[in-house]
């Protein structure tokens, strides 16, 4: 087997238990990494080339879903104003893809995973802070 089909395999197990867990806290870190791999996967396969072209409309669209099921999990009523922030943060990321898919571009998907890389950061400090 190869080195990289072992990384996978492992790394698939490893999304997998933590998407079994009761730990909500890992299950959106381990969503933030994937909308930033989709995006920069986006990014990665926007040149003309057909079987790219595949590629990176499934990235697309994996992208959204994600932002769609972040947004979807806020809670407004006890999040207050760090729920309307982040809202606000997701929607842009989702206008930004939205824009640069229209475009042929892929600027505005870079801002947005910049904007969205610290967050992604904060939440996997807060994972592993929290006792299990």
């Amino acid at each position: 087997m190869s080195v990289n089909k072992m990384m996978q395999a492992y790394t698939k197990s490893d999304h997998q238990s933590v998407a079994e867990s009761n730990d909500p806290m890992a299950l959106i870190a381990l969503l933030f990494d994937e909308l930033i791999r989709a995006m920069q996967d986006f990014i990665t396969h926007s040149d003309k080339d057909t079987g790219k072209k595949e590629i990176q409309s499934r990235q697309f669209s994996r992208s959204l879903t994600i932002i769609y099921a972040l947004q979807s999990i806020l809670n407004f009523e006890d999040g207050g104003d760090i729920a309307t922030n982040l809202f606000k943060i997701y929607e842009y990321s989702r206008q930004q893809l939205l824009q640069d898919w229209k475009n042929k571009a892929t600027d505005g998907t870079e801002k947005a995973i910049a904007a969205l890389d610290d967050i992604r950061e904060a939440w996997h400090q807060i994972s592993r802070q929290v006792p299990r």
